[in-house]
């Protein structure tokens, strides 16, 4: 039996996973998180074989939830099931190791067969997610994290990911420690976290703050 932990903050979207795989006699869910910290709550107490995780969620949200749960239980695997398309959320989540992503429109079926490789220890991956992961091999070249983000506030977060206070920024941008400040503001609002250390891990995630 592949037991299953759903993490997603609609509890209609939740309803609705869970109908779509009741209907497989192999799969079981066993859980249901509205938040990163209750899925991480929740699979220490069941240890799923498969967590179905979205990412834009309240708290530290899907990718901080991941990264904490490939620590603390390395044998679930983790498929992402959300609405960011993004270029940034999508290769995030396969450093992780995400061993999927589909988009929520997918399809009952789709979820099911995404449920059964991640426990064979394959992937899925949506349809437009696997053609940008080919087209992404075939350029070798990696995309810029966080395109959202000016240039500036991209070399803003790469000296937080260095772990640089904000008198420490400014010393190396030329910067008043008040523009710094601002500067900081607008990462964290643009990446919709609430604290540095939220902003921190996603930019670690995407690979910055590695000399």
């Amino acid at each position: 039996m592949i037991t299953v932990v759903v993490v997603d903050d609609h509890p209609t979207f939740r309803d609705g996973v869970r109908a779509a795989l009741s209907r497989a006699e192999d799969v079981q869910v066993v859980g249901e998180a509205s938040s990163g910290e209750e899925a991480l709550t929740v699979c220490g107490e069941v240890a799923p074989a498969v967590v179905l995780m979205d990412l834009l969620m309240p708290g530290i949200g899907g990718l901080e939830a991941s990264r904490r749960l490939r620590e603390q239980l390395p044998a679930t695997a983790v498929v992402v099931l959300t609405m960011s398309a993004t270029d940034e959320s999508m290769y995030a989540a396969l450093r992780l190791g995400a061993r999927g992503y589909l988009l929520k429109d997918a399809a009952g079926t789709e979820i099911l067969e995404a449920v059964r490789r991640a426990a064979k220890g394959q992937a899925l991956y949506d349809a437009a997610v696997a053609e940008r992961i080919s087209a992404f091999f075939a350029s070798a070249t990696s995309p810029q994290p966080f395109p959202e983000l000016t240039r500036r506030e991209r070399e803003v977060l790469e000296h937080l990911a260095r772990g640089l206070d904000n008198a420490g920024i400014a010393r190396q941008l030329v910067l008043s420690t008040k523009t710094v400040r601002n500067l900081v503001s607008s990462v964290l609002g643009k990446l919709q976290v609430s604290s540095r250390a939220q902003a921190v891990a996603r930019a670690r995630d995407a690979g910055m703050g590695e000399d």
